[in-house]
Protein backbone atom coordinates (compact mmCIF):
# COMPACT_ATOMS: atom_id res chain seq x y z
CA UNK A 1 0.00 0.00 0.00
CA UNK A 2 2.66 2.46 1.05
CA UNK A 3 4.81 1.87 -2.20
CA UNK A 4 1.43 2.39 -4.69
CA UNK A 5 0.60 5.92 -2.68
CA UNK A 6 4.31 7.05 -2.74
CA UNK A 7 3.69 6.17 -6.98
CA UNK A 8 0.83 7.84 -7.21
CA UNK A 9 2.09 10.99 -5.32
CA UNK A 10 5.20 10.98 -8.22
CA UNK A 11 2.73 10.42 -11.15
CA UNK A 12 0.67 13.86 -9.29
CA UNK A 13 4.23 15.54 -9.23
CA UNK A 14 4.76 14.86 -12.51
CA UNK A 15 1.47 16.16 -13.85
CA UNK A 16 1.83 18.82 -11.63
CA UNK A 17 5.06 20.36 -12.81
CA UNK A 18 4.09 19.34 -16.65
CA UNK A 19 1.14 21.86 -15.86
CA UNK A 20 3.21 24.57 -14.49
CA UNK A 21 5.56 24.35 -17.23
CA UNK A 22 2.92 24.01 -20.05
CA UNK A 23 1.57 27.74 -17.99
CA UNK A 24 4.61 29.02 -17.31
CA UNK A 25 7.01 28.43 -20.62
CA UNK A 26 4.29 27.58 -23.30
CA UNK A 27 1.13 29.72 -22.79
CA UNK A 28 -1.32 29.63 -25.45
CA UNK A 29 -0.57 32.41 -27.75
CA UNK A 30 -3.32 34.03 -29.74
CA UNK A 31 -2.62 37.22 -31.73
CA UNK A 32 -5.69 39.00 -32.85
CA UNK A 33 -5.24 42.30 -35.10
CA UNK A 34 -8.11 44.62 -37.04
CA UNK A 35 -7.76 45.52 -40.53
CA UNK A 36 -7.74 49.82 -40.41
CA UNK A 37 -9.02 50.41 -36.40
CA UNK A 38 -7.16 53.69 -35.27
CA UNK A 39 -6.82 53.77 -31.74
CA UNK A 40 -8.98 56.47 -30.78
CA UNK A 41 -12.38 54.09 -32.37
CA UNK A 42 -12.98 51.92 -29.31
CA UNK A 43 -15.18 52.84 -26.10
CA UNK A 44 -11.93 52.28 -23.82
CA UNK A 45 -9.72 55.12 -25.72
CA UNK A 46 -12.88 57.51 -25.56
CA UNK A 47 -14.78 57.10 -28.81
CA UNK A 48 -18.13 59.32 -28.41
CA UNK A 49 -20.41 56.73 -29.43
CA UNK A 50 -18.77 53.53 -31.29
CA UNK A 51 -20.04 50.49 -28.96
CA UNK A 52 -17.21 48.17 -27.90
CA UNK A 53 -17.86 46.11 -24.45
CA UNK A 54 -15.77 43.28 -25.45
CA UNK A 55 -12.71 45.35 -25.39
CA UNK A 56 -12.90 47.61 -22.50
CA UNK A 57 -13.51 44.97 -20.81
CA UNK A 58 -10.17 42.97 -21.67
CA UNK A 59 -9.18 46.66 -20.92
CA UNK A 60 -9.82 46.26 -17.42
CA UNK A 61 -7.94 42.93 -17.12
CA UNK A 62 -5.05 44.07 -19.56
CA UNK A 63 -2.09 45.67 -19.93
CA UNK A 64 -3.01 48.44 -21.81
CA UNK A 65 -0.46 50.18 -24.46
CA UNK A 66 -1.39 53.66 -25.01
CA UNK A 67 1.28 54.84 -27.03
CA UNK A 68 1.44 51.49 -29.61
CA UNK A 69 2.54 52.15 -33.05
CA UNK A 70 1.93 49.85 -35.86
CA UNK A 71 5.48 49.80 -37.56
CA UNK A 72 3.69 51.14 -41.39
CA UNK A 73 0.25 53.21 -41.88
CA UNK A 74 -0.97 50.34 -44.09
CA UNK A 75 -1.40 46.87 -43.94
CA UNK A 76 1.23 44.55 -45.60
CA UNK A 77 4.17 45.78 -43.84
CA UNK A 78 3.02 45.92 -40.44
CA UNK A 79 1.93 42.28 -40.71
CA UNK A 80 5.45 42.00 -41.68
CA UNK A 81 6.71 43.13 -39.03
CA UNK A 82 4.43 41.26 -36.67
CA UNK A 83 5.83 37.85 -37.93
CA UNK A 84 9.14 38.89 -37.99
CA UNK A 85 10.25 41.96 -35.42
CA UNK A 86 11.63 43.37 -38.67
CA UNK A 87 10.85 46.58 -40.19
CA UNK A 88 9.19 45.92 -42.95
CA UNK A 89 11.02 46.99 -45.69
CA UNK A 90 14.16 44.67 -44.58
CA UNK A 91 11.79 41.77 -45.43
CA UNK A 92 10.52 42.95 -48.59
CA UNK A 93 7.60 44.30 -47.90
CA UNK A 94 7.87 48.17 -48.20
CA UNK A 95 4.01 48.57 -48.91
CA UNK A 96 0.81 46.97 -49.64
CA UNK A 97 1.06 43.85 -52.02
CA UNK A 98 4.61 43.08 -51.64
CA UNK A 99 5.98 39.40 -50.45
CA UNK A 100 7.31 38.49 -47.18
CA UNK A 101 10.35 36.60 -47.97
CA UNK A 102 10.91 32.94 -47.38
CA UNK A 103 14.22 33.87 -46.27
CA UNK A 104 12.80 35.67 -43.40
CA UNK A 105 12.20 33.85 -39.86
CA UNK A 106 8.58 34.13 -38.68
CA UNK A 107 7.35 33.91 -35.08
CA UNK A 108 5.37 30.87 -36.74
CA UNK A 109 8.53 28.85 -37.04
CA UNK A 110 10.38 29.98 -34.10
CA UNK A 111 7.45 28.75 -31.98
CA UNK A 112 6.77 25.44 -34.64
CA UNK A 113 10.24 24.54 -33.41
CA UNK A 114 9.68 25.44 -29.73
CA UNK A 115 6.21 22.84 -29.44
CA UNK A 116 3.91 24.72 -30.64
CA UNK A 117 0.60 24.01 -33.09
CA UNK A 118 0.23 27.36 -35.38
CA UNK A 119 -2.28 28.40 -37.38
CA UNK A 120 -3.32 31.20 -39.59
CA UNK A 121 -7.22 32.68 -39.88
CA UNK A 122 -8.25 35.59 -41.78
CA UNK A 123 -6.46 38.17 -43.85
CA UNK A 124 -2.77 37.75 -45.21
CA UNK A 125 -1.64 40.01 -47.70
CA UNK A 126 1.80 39.14 -47.51
CA UNK A 127 2.28 36.53 -49.92
CA UNK A 128 0.51 33.97 -51.55
CA UNK A 129 -2.44 31.59 -51.12
CA UNK A 130 -1.03 28.78 -53.06
CA UNK A 131 0.38 25.57 -50.99
CA UNK A 132 3.67 25.66 -53.12
CA UNK A 133 4.31 28.81 -52.90
CA UNK A 134 6.64 29.41 -49.75
CA UNK A 135 5.45 32.69 -49.50
CA UNK A 136 2.00 30.80 -48.18
CA UNK A 137 1.22 30.75 -44.55
CA UNK A 138 1.76 26.77 -44.74
CA UNK A 139 5.28 27.95 -46.48
CA UNK A 140 6.12 30.60 -43.41
CA UNK A 141 5.33 28.24 -40.86
CA UNK A 142 1.37 27.88 -40.26
CA UNK A 143 0.41 23.87 -39.85
CA UNK A 144 -3.36 24.81 -40.55
CA UNK A 145 -4.45 27.90 -42.52
CA UNK A 146 -7.67 29.56 -43.48
CA UNK A 147 -7.24 32.26 -45.36
CA UNK A 148 -7.63 35.27 -48.14
CA UNK A 149 -5.18 37.09 -49.67
CA UNK A 150 -6.40 40.61 -48.82
CA UNK A 151 -9.24 41.87 -47.28
CA UNK A 152 -12.44 40.20 -47.69
CA UNK A 153 -16.38 40.27 -46.27
CA UNK A 154 -19.41 38.78 -46.97
CA UNK A 155 -19.30 34.64 -48.85
CA UNK A 156 -15.58 34.91 -49.22
CA UNK A 157 -13.57 33.41 -51.22
CA UNK A 158 -10.48 31.77 -48.99
CA UNK A 159 -7.79 29.01 -48.96
CA UNK A 160 -8.10 26.12 -46.59
CA UNK A 161 -4.52 24.56 -46.31
CA UNK A 162 -4.40 25.45 -50.02
CA UNK A 163 -7.79 23.61 -50.94
CA UNK A 164 -9.59 27.05 -52.75
CA UNK A 165 -13.01 27.57 -52.12
CA UNK A 166 -16.17 29.68 -51.06
CA UNK A 167 -17.93 29.86 -47.30
CA UNK A 168 -21.08 31.39 -47.38
CA UNK A 169 -21.29 34.04 -44.05
CA UNK A 170 -19.65 37.21 -42.78
CA UNK A 171 -16.15 37.22 -43.42
CA UNK A 172 -15.12 38.22 -39.83
CA UNK A 173 -17.34 35.85 -38.57
CA UNK A 174 -16.22 33.09 -40.63
CA UNK A 175 -12.74 33.88 -39.49
CA UNK A 176 -13.50 33.67 -35.79
CA UNK A 177 -15.29 30.42 -36.24
CA UNK A 178 -12.74 28.61 -37.86
CA UNK A 179 -10.13 30.24 -35.04
CA UNK A 180 -12.40 28.71 -32.21
CA UNK A 181 -13.09 25.63 -33.66
CA UNK A 182 -9.29 25.29 -33.90
CA UNK A 183 -8.86 25.40 -30.16
CA UNK A 184 -11.76 23.23 -29.44
CA UNK A 185 -9.71 20.78 -30.77
CA UNK A 186 -6.29 20.72 -30.06
CA UNK A 187 -5.77 23.90 -27.10
CA UNK A 188 -6.53 21.34 -24.32
CA UNK A 189 -4.04 18.68 -25.66
CA UNK A 190 -0.90 21.38 -26.63
CA UNK A 191 0.31 24.84 -26.95
CA UNK A 192 -1.35 26.74 -29.50
CA UNK A 193 -0.22 29.61 -31.60
CA UNK A 194 -2.87 30.92 -33.59
CA UNK A 195 -3.26 34.34 -35.56
CA UNK A 196 -6.82 35.79 -36.23
CA UNK A 197 -5.84 38.87 -38.96
CA UNK A 198 -9.52 40.14 -39.51
CA UNK A 199 -10.66 41.50 -42.51
CA UNK A 200 -12.50 44.16 -41.18
CA UNK A 201 -13.11 47.18 -40.74
CA UNK A 202 -11.50 47.63 -44.15
CA UNK A 203 -13.82 49.40 -46.56
CA UNK A 204 -16.13 48.80 -48.51
CA UNK A 205 -18.13 48.10 -45.04
CA UNK A 206 -20.13 45.78 -46.12
CA UNK A 207 -20.25 43.29 -42.74
CA UNK A 208 -22.51 44.30 -39.92
CA UNK A 209 -22.82 43.45 -36.02
CA UNK A 210 -25.83 41.79 -34.41
CA UNK A 211 -27.85 45.13 -34.22
CA UNK A 212 -28.07 46.17 -38.17
CA UNK A 213 -29.36 49.12 -37.45
CA UNK A 214 -26.66 50.53 -35.53
CA UNK A 215 -24.69 53.92 -35.84
CA UNK A 216 -28.10 54.64 -38.35
CA UNK A 217 -27.68 58.25 -39.44
CA UNK A 218 -23.79 58.49 -37.78
CA UNK A 219 -21.10 59.24 -39.91
CA UNK A 220 -18.67 56.45 -41.29
CA UNK A 221 -22.03 54.25 -39.89
CA UNK A 222 -20.21 51.43 -42.03
CA UNK A 223 -17.10 51.49 -40.90
CA UNK A 224 -18.34 51.67 -37.01
CA UNK A 225 -20.90 49.16 -37.36
CA UNK A 226 -18.11 46.26 -38.36
CA UNK A 227 -15.81 47.39 -35.16
CA UNK A 228 -18.58 46.56 -33.24
CA UNK A 229 -19.02 42.69 -34.93
CA UNK A 230 -15.03 42.68 -34.50
CA UNK A 231 -15.77 43.60 -31.04
CA UNK A 232 -18.56 40.88 -31.10
CA UNK A 233 -15.99 38.52 -32.04
CA UNK A 234 -13.67 39.05 -29.65
CA UNK A 235 -16.45 38.97 -26.87
CA UNK A 236 -16.83 34.84 -28.58
CA UNK A 237 -13.41 34.43 -28.73
CA UNK A 238 -12.65 35.38 -24.79
CA UNK A 239 -15.60 33.53 -23.46
CA UNK A 240 -14.53 30.37 -25.77
CA UNK A 241 -11.52 30.37 -24.20
CA UNK A 242 -12.95 30.47 -20.42
CA UNK A 243 -15.50 28.07 -21.73
CA UNK A 244 -12.26 25.44 -22.42
CA UNK A 245 -10.50 26.67 -19.08
CA UNK A 246 -7.38 27.71 -20.49
CA UNK A 247 -7.97 31.55 -20.11
CA UNK A 248 -5.81 32.51 -17.72
CA UNK A 249 -2.93 30.60 -19.03
CA UNK A 250 -3.48 32.59 -22.69
CA UNK A 251 -1.69 35.41 -23.92
CA UNK A 252 -4.36 37.25 -26.15
CA UNK A 253 -3.14 39.91 -27.71
CA UNK A 254 -5.03 42.72 -29.56
CA UNK A 255 -3.98 45.35 -32.39
CA UNK A 256 -4.72 46.87 -35.25
CA UNK A 257 -2.56 47.14 -38.36
CA UNK A 258 -2.64 50.58 -38.96
CA UNK A 259 -4.14 53.98 -37.91
CA UNK A 260 -7.97 54.39 -38.92
CA UNK A 261 -10.19 55.56 -41.92
CA UNK A 262 -11.32 58.51 -39.70
CA UNK A 263 -8.64 61.11 -39.20
CA UNK A 264 -10.89 62.69 -36.12
CA UNK A 265 -10.34 59.52 -34.30
CA UNK A 266 -7.29 58.26 -35.14
CA UNK A 267 -5.56 59.05 -32.02
CA UNK A 268 -2.93 61.41 -33.93
CA UNK A 269 -2.68 63.94 -37.38
CA UNK A 270 -4.17 62.61 -40.17
CA UNK A 271 -5.00 59.32 -40.66
CA UNK A 272 -3.99 55.39 -42.50
CA UNK A 273 -1.34 55.87 -45.37
CA UNK A 274 0.35 58.29 -43.01
CA UNK A 275 3.40 58.63 -41.25
CA UNK A 276 1.58 61.22 -39.04
CA UNK A 277 0.95 59.79 -35.76
CA UNK A 278 -2.81 59.42 -36.88
CA UNK A 279 -1.26 57.09 -39.26
CA UNK A 280 0.80 55.25 -36.93
CA UNK A 281 -0.97 54.86 -33.23
CA UNK A 282 -3.43 51.94 -33.05
CA UNK A 283 -5.11 49.56 -29.55
CA UNK A 284 -3.08 47.25 -28.08
CA UNK A 285 -4.21 45.29 -25.29
CA UNK A 286 -2.54 42.10 -24.03
CA UNK A 287 -4.80 40.14 -21.79
CA UNK A 288 -2.91 36.76 -20.03
CA UNK A 289 -3.97 36.56 -16.18
CA UNK A 290 -1.65 34.08 -15.26
CA UNK A 291 1.35 36.28 -15.98
CA UNK A 292 0.48 40.13 -16.05
CA UNK A 293 -1.63 42.47 -13.62
CA UNK A 294 -3.70 45.01 -15.32
CA UNK A 295 -1.79 48.23 -15.72
CA UNK A 296 -1.50 51.25 -18.46
CA UNK A 297 2.27 51.19 -20.05
CA UNK A 298 3.30 55.09 -22.27
CA UNK A 299 6.42 54.12 -23.14
CA UNK A 300 6.30 54.13 -27.03
CA UNK A 301 5.67 50.52 -28.76
CA UNK A 302 5.61 49.28 -31.77
CA UNK A 303 4.04 46.05 -33.60
CA UNK A 304 7.73 45.05 -34.28
CA UNK A 305 8.15 44.83 -30.50
CA UNK A 306 5.58 41.62 -30.91
CA UNK A 307 7.88 39.02 -32.07
CA UNK A 308 10.87 39.34 -29.53
CA UNK A 309 7.91 39.45 -26.95
CA UNK A 310 6.11 36.20 -27.39
CA UNK A 311 9.91 34.63 -27.77
CA UNK A 312 10.78 35.84 -24.02
CA UNK A 313 7.62 34.95 -23.25
CA UNK A 314 8.02 31.60 -24.35
CA UNK A 315 11.76 30.74 -23.80
CA UNK A 316 12.46 30.33 -28.09
CA UNK A 317 15.78 31.11 -28.85
CA UNK A 318 16.11 31.55 -32.44
CA UNK A 319 19.14 30.66 -34.25
CA UNK A 320 21.20 33.18 -36.88
CA UNK A 321 18.33 35.66 -36.10
CA UNK A 322 18.74 38.75 -38.58
CA UNK A 323 18.69 42.20 -37.26
CA UNK A 324 15.52 42.91 -35.06
CA UNK A 325 13.73 46.25 -35.11
CA UNK A 326 11.59 45.50 -32.14
CA UNK A 327 12.56 44.66 -28.34
CA UNK A 328 11.00 42.48 -25.55
CA UNK A 329 8.37 44.15 -23.79
CA UNK A 330 8.68 42.69 -20.52
CA UNK A 331 10.74 44.69 -18.67
CA UNK A 332 8.18 47.08 -19.19
CA UNK A 333 5.29 45.13 -17.70
CA UNK A 334 7.35 43.64 -15.39
CA UNK A 335 8.24 47.58 -14.23
CA UNK A 336 11.48 47.06 -14.72
CA UNK A 337 11.97 50.28 -16.93
CA UNK A 338 10.32 52.87 -18.47
CA UNK A 339 12.66 53.74 -21.22
CA UNK A 340 12.81 52.47 -24.86
CA UNK A 341 16.32 51.73 -25.06
CA UNK A 342 16.19 52.26 -29.37
CA UNK A 343 14.50 54.50 -31.29
CA UNK A 344 11.23 53.60 -33.85
CA UNK A 345 11.89 54.30 -37.01
CA UNK A 346 8.57 54.58 -40.40
CA UNK A 347 9.46 54.55 -43.80
CA UNK A 348 6.89 55.13 -46.61
CA UNK A 349 5.89 55.01 -49.70
CA UNK A 350 9.56 53.73 -50.82
CA UNK A 351 7.61 52.21 -53.19
CA UNK A 352 4.22 51.55 -54.59
CA UNK A 353 1.83 49.13 -53.87
CA UNK A 354 0.58 46.54 -55.11
CA UNK A 355 -2.80 45.71 -56.29
CA UNK A 356 -4.37 42.33 -54.57
CA UNK A 357 -7.79 41.40 -55.24
CA UNK A 358 -8.47 38.76 -53.34
CA UNK A 359 -11.79 37.25 -54.13
CA UNK A 360 -11.45 37.85 -58.08
CA UNK A 361 -8.01 35.40 -57.45
CA UNK A 362 -8.78 32.72 -55.07
CA UNK A 363 -12.04 32.48 -57.68
CA UNK A 364 -9.73 31.93 -60.67
CA UNK A 365 -7.28 29.04 -58.62
CA UNK A 366 -10.19 27.38 -57.05
CA UNK A 367 -11.94 26.85 -60.93
CA UNK A 368 -8.32 26.34 -62.16
CA UNK A 369 -8.00 23.46 -58.84
CA UNK A 370 -11.36 21.90 -59.78
CA UNK A 371 -10.78 21.50 -62.80
CA UNK A 372 -7.31 19.62 -62.51
CA UNK A 373 -5.64 22.94 -64.29
CA UNK A 374 -2.75 24.40 -63.34
CA UNK A 375 -2.56 27.69 -61.46
CA UNK A 376 -3.55 29.97 -63.77
CA UNK A 377 -1.54 32.81 -61.20
CA UNK A 378 2.22 31.68 -61.40
CA UNK A 379 3.37 34.97 -60.90
CA UNK A 380 1.53 35.55 -57.90
CA UNK A 381 3.63 32.19 -56.44
CA UNK A 382 6.78 34.06 -55.21
CA UNK A 383 6.61 37.50 -57.17
CA UNK A 384 10.11 39.32 -56.30
CA UNK A 385 11.29 37.36 -53.17
CA UNK A 386 14.41 35.87 -54.77
CA UNK A 387 15.86 39.27 -56.23
CA UNK A 388 18.19 41.46 -54.29
CA UNK A 389 18.31 44.75 -54.76
CA UNK A 390 21.69 46.81 -54.81
CA UNK A 391 21.15 50.42 -53.24
CA UNK A 392 23.46 53.58 -53.84
CA UNK A 393 24.90 55.63 -50.50
CA UNK A 394 22.11 57.74 -51.34
CA UNK A 395 19.55 55.86 -52.05
CA UNK A 396 17.39 56.50 -48.57
CA UNK A 397 16.69 59.96 -49.81
CA UNK A 398 13.35 58.80 -50.90
CA UNK A 399 9.77 59.32 -49.89
CA UNK A 400 8.64 59.76 -46.42
CA UNK A 401 10.40 58.91 -43.42
CA UNK A 402 10.60 59.59 -39.44
CA UNK A 403 12.19 58.32 -36.33
CA UNK A 404 10.38 59.07 -32.81
CA UNK A 405 12.97 59.13 -30.18
CA UNK A 406 11.15 60.17 -27.36
CA UNK A 407 9.65 61.91 -26.85
CA UNK A 408 10.57 63.86 -30.17
CA UNK A 409 9.64 62.63 -33.75
CA UNK A 410 11.67 64.00 -36.82
CA UNK A 411 10.31 63.74 -40.51
CA UNK A 412 12.32 63.45 -43.10
CA UNK A 413 10.11 64.19 -46.49
CA UNK A 414 12.35 63.53 -49.81
CA UNK A 415 11.68 65.57 -52.53
CA UNK A 416 13.16 66.15 -55.83
CA UNK A 417 14.86 69.14 -55.49
CA UNK A 418 14.59 69.60 -51.70
CA UNK A 419 14.23 67.41 -48.08
CA UNK A 420 11.96 68.98 -46.00
CA UNK A 421 12.99 68.40 -42.36
CA UNK A 422 10.13 68.24 -39.34
CA UNK A 423 10.26 68.01 -35.78
CA UNK A 424 7.89 67.84 -33.14
CA UNK A 425 7.52 67.33 -29.07
CA UNK A 426 5.28 64.33 -29.23
CA UNK A 427 4.81 64.39 -25.31
CA UNK A 428 3.69 68.08 -25.28
CA UNK A 429 2.45 68.13 -29.13
CA UNK A 430 0.73 65.16 -29.98
CA UNK A 431 -0.82 66.48 -32.90
CA UNK A 432 2.05 67.11 -34.50
CA UNK A 433 1.21 70.80 -35.14
CA UNK A 434 4.44 72.81 -33.97
CA UNK A 435 7.63 71.96 -35.87
CA UNK A 436 10.51 72.80 -33.96
CA UNK A 437 13.23 72.12 -36.62
CA UNK A 438 14.54 75.66 -36.46
CA UNK A 439 14.26 76.31 -33.03
CA UNK A 440 16.43 73.04 -31.71
CA UNK A 441 19.18 72.88 -34.51
CA UNK A 442 20.74 70.45 -32.02
CA UNK A 443 18.44 68.10 -31.51
CA UNK A 444 17.61 68.29 -34.93
CA UNK A 445 21.17 67.30 -36.19
CA UNK A 446 21.44 64.36 -33.74
CA UNK A 447 17.94 62.99 -35.00
CA UNK A 448 18.69 63.51 -38.85
CA UNK A 449 22.49 61.47 -38.14
CA UNK A 450 20.20 58.82 -35.98
CA UNK A 451 17.48 58.46 -39.18
CA UNK A 452 19.69 58.48 -42.07
CA UNK A 453 21.93 55.57 -40.23
CA UNK A 454 19.19 53.33 -39.27
CA UNK A 455 17.40 54.19 -43.21
CA UNK A 456 20.74 53.09 -44.56
CA UNK A 457 21.17 49.74 -42.13
CA UNK A 458 17.36 49.06 -43.72
CA UNK A 459 18.74 49.01 -46.98
CA UNK A 460 21.38 46.95 -46.55
CA UNK A 461 19.03 44.67 -44.86
CA UNK A 462 16.85 44.82 -47.94
CA UNK A 463 19.93 44.11 -50.07
CA UNK A 464 19.64 40.64 -48.63
CA UNK A 465 22.90 41.15 -45.95
CA UNK A 466 21.71 39.99 -43.22
CA UNK A 467 20.93 36.40 -44.25
CA UNK A 468 22.55 33.09 -43.78
CA UNK A 469 21.51 29.81 -44.38
CA UNK A 470 17.40 30.00 -43.50
CA UNK A 471 16.41 27.63 -40.69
Amino acid sequence: MFRVSIFGLLICLAFSVSDLGFAAQQPHIILVMADDQGYGDCGYTGHPFVQTPHLDDMAKHSVVFNNFHAAAPVCSPTRAAVLTGRHPIRTNVPNHGHYLRPHEITIAEALKKNGYLTAHFGKWHIGSVQKESPTSPGGQGFDHWLTGLNFFDRDPYLSLNGTHKQLKGQGSVITMDHAIDHLKRHATTKPTFTVIWFPSPHDPHRETPSKPELYKGKPHAGYFQEITLLDEQVGRLRQTLRDLKISDDTLLWYTSDNGGLVKESSGGRERKGSVYQGGLRVPSLIEFPARFKSKTISTPTISSDIYPTILALTGTSVENQPRLDGIDLTPFIDGKTTKRPKPMGFWHHFTNGQATYSDRFIKQLMEAQQAGKETPLPNRLLKNVNDFPSYPKDAYKKAHAALTDWPYKIHAIYLKKKTTWELYNLKKDPMETTNLATDDPDRLADLKSKLTTWQQSVLRSHEGKDYSKKQ
